[in-house]
């Protein structure tokens, strides 16, 4: 089978890439950025922008299945209008691009963020679950990554009405080995193994194995209803809880305190402006963001029985995922073993 990956250079499209190759399938990657582990693993690379049409179709020639992970992730804004292009525009331009070259499914991967999780937050009583069924993220006053990821949903519905076979997978927070950036979590958990935490926000979220989501991407291709979403969950910890499972696999006999509210949405302002200027979105995962402390705080309950029942997802132990990518960031130099 002939298999495109947009963004086959990030960190889903590695993993994804990876799997593919494996399983025999002829792997083509579409990213502005050299897939170098994809290419080293026999993938073709073509460079190309997703918001290109003519680029798009050209790609996509000849393949049976295109999985969308291209997306530009942001915790500090729109980014001058950047998030939408390609969030949005790009996903419509990849959607109607497989409709014009006869894919035969678009797996599209999209966010937990794309439905508004502020709308449902865990501190309810009771909690009321974000499931597939949610409010989308169409608020103006949500976060522009959010709303950026449910328009983009929209987009591939409307091609859906016109013929496209295509399914949507909704992922939590990920997180896992291969995480060669490191992307935003992983930044934060390095930090914490190297000792450079010593406290945490309040809140919390729901953390997924990387492993669990590719396999999840695949079984939506395989068995995936066309126009439906599937939220891809994990394990729901808070940052304290996720912080003394890592402690635990790095043997460290500390403990994070939780950081009162006060001084953390003092520095966010600066936070943010510091995130935009460096332009490394996932490796300033550690700068806490007004953004990103607001999707903490909603700490949400994510229903992932719809996933389970039709594409037989069941994620991994927290406690496993962790120890795996510990010992990935330390047979790859990032950490040194104790």
């Amino acid at each position: 089978m002939v298999a495109v990956v947009t963004g086959g250079a990030g960190y889903i499209g590695t993993n994804l890439a990876a799997a593919l190759a494996a399983a025999g399938h002829r792997v083509r990657v579409v990213d502005l950025r050299e897939p170098v582990t994809a290419k080293g693993l026999g993938a073709y690379w073509v460079r190309a922008d997703v918001r290109d049409p003519a680029a798009m179709r050209r790609a996509f020639d000849g393949a049976e299945v295109v999985y969308h992970l291209a997306g530009l992730i942001s915790v500090a804004g729109p980014l001058g209008g950047r998030v939408a292009s390609v969030n949005v525009a790009g996903a419509r331009v990849v959607a109607e691009a497989a409709l014009a070259t006869g894919v035969g499914r678009l797996v599209h991967c999209s966010s937990v963020h794309a439905f508004d999780v502020a709308a449902r937050p865990g501190t309810g009583n009771p909690p009321e679950p974000v499931d597939e069924d949610a409010p989308r993220s169409t608020d103006p006053l949500l976060p522009a990554y959010d709303r950026s990821k449910a328009a983009g949903e929209a987009e591939v519905r409307r091609v859906v009405q016109r013929g496209l076979d295509a399914v949507v997978v909704n992922p939590t927070a990920v997180l896992g080995p291969a995480d060669e950036a490191p992307s935003r979590v992983g930044a934060v958990l390095l930090a914490m193994w190297r000792g450079l935490v010593p406290a945490v926000p309040a809140g919390g979220f729901d953390w997924v194995d990387i492993r669990d989501v590719v396999a999840a991407l695949r079984a939506a291709q395989a068995r995936g209803v066309t126009g439906e979403s599937y939220l891809v969950t994990g394990t729901r910890l808070s940052a304290r809880e996720l912080a003394a499972h890592a402690a635990a696999v790095d043997r460290r006999a500390w403990t994070a305190r939780v950081m009162p509210d006060w001084p953390l949405r003092a520095v966010a302002p600066a936070a943010t402006l510091l995130v935009r200027w460096s332009g490394r979105w996932s490796g300033s995962g550690v700068l806490p963001t007004a953004e990103a402390l607001q999707a903490l705080h909603t700490f949400p309950v994510v229903s992932g029985q719809k996933a389970a029942a039709q594409l037989g997802h069941h994620p991994r132990p927290i406690e496993q995922t962790l120890t795996d990518l510990h010992a990935w960031y330390i047979r790859n130099g990032r950490l040194r073993r104790r």
